[in-house]
């Protein structure tokens, strides 16, 4: 077994050396109306500045980066007195890294975010201390059937696995975490693009395999239905991304609450139909 996986290996690295490398970068920001996230709604107009960088090969490819986001939590701007209600900005930094083989990806994912918001609509987490780990990481394993299918056609299937930080099961009665929850997060998307025009149609189903407090689950969820449309503009310096999604989450829709009025973590915590327009700049 150790020697078929070490004819593996060798043979990857192979094809890797074979094949031209060239340096490859990323940098670009967006401004979003909304900040959306697997059918969950994160806060109000934001700011989300990324950079990667790595190489790109004939089959491989690999690259490490950021990406951060700043924004309000409303659009309101409200001052309740009662903090759960009132606005107040959300910063969040990202550092992840993705490697590409033919068609398959494998990468990590390691979110923190500065002020334990993220955890303030859990009743369990109430009165969280900002000062301990409020950060998480993810694994993601998936494929893309790009050149599969036509060009303008584009499939994929990526999952998602917490594996560290602060994602845990609780017990009922002490409320205690006593055991790492695994967290996982099932993605299947679809893209089709419009060459002549240079836009582009999305659809996103999003699922929650089992139950899990991170994406406010007691079990198996369909946790994102999504739809996004965009349009590039390409220039000699820089790329021009404008785009427009709606996103529901159906695992909290009830008869009585879709939209919520409110601010703060009272509409973190329970939007349930979202909707955002964005612009980005990349170089």
């Amino acid at each position: 077994m150790k020697r078929n996986l070490l004819l593996v290996a060798i043979l990857a690295i192979a094809l890797t050396a074979q094949a031209k490398v060239e340096f490859a970068y990323e940098a670009g920001a967006e401004l979003v109306s909304t900040y959306l996230w697997r059918g969950q709604y994160n806060g109000g107009l934001s700011f989300q500045p990324t950079i990667t960088v790595g190489y790109e090969g004939e089959n491989t490819s690999f690259s490490i980066g950021a990406w951060g986001s700043v924004g309000a939590s409303d659009w309101g701007f409200r001052k309740e007195d009662n903090p759960q209600g009132a606005t107040y900005f959300v910063p969040e930094l990202d550092v992840l890294g993705t490697f590409t083989f033919f068609n398959v990806t494998v990468g990590f994912t390691h979110y923190y975010y500065f002020n334990g918001s993220k955890f303030l609509c859990w009743d369990k987490m109430q009165d969280f201390d900002v000062e301990n780990n409020t950060s998480t990481t993810e694994v993601q394993v998936g494929y893309n059937f790009a050149g599969v299918l036509s060009e303008n056609h584009n499939l994929y299937v990526n999952w998602y696995t917490m594996v560290a930080g602060n994602d845990f099961v609780y017990d009922e009665n002490t409320e205690d975490p006593v055991k790492r929850a695994y967290s996982s997060y099932l993605e299947l998307g679809y893209d089709y693009t419009f060459d002549a025009i240079g836009l582009t149609l999305g659809a996103q189903v999003g699922i929650v395999p089992w139950t899990s407090d991170y994406y406010g689950t007691e079990k198996f969820a369909v946790k994102c239905l999504s739809l996004k449309v965009n349009k590039m503009w390409e220039f000699d310096a820089c790329e021009l991304d404008l785009f427009a999604q709606g996103m529901l989450d159906p695992y909290r829709v009830d008869a009585t609450n879709t939209f919520i009025k409110g601010s703060g973590d009272v509409k973190i915590c329970n939007q349930k139909l979202n909707g955002c327009i964005g612009l980005g700049i990349w170089f």
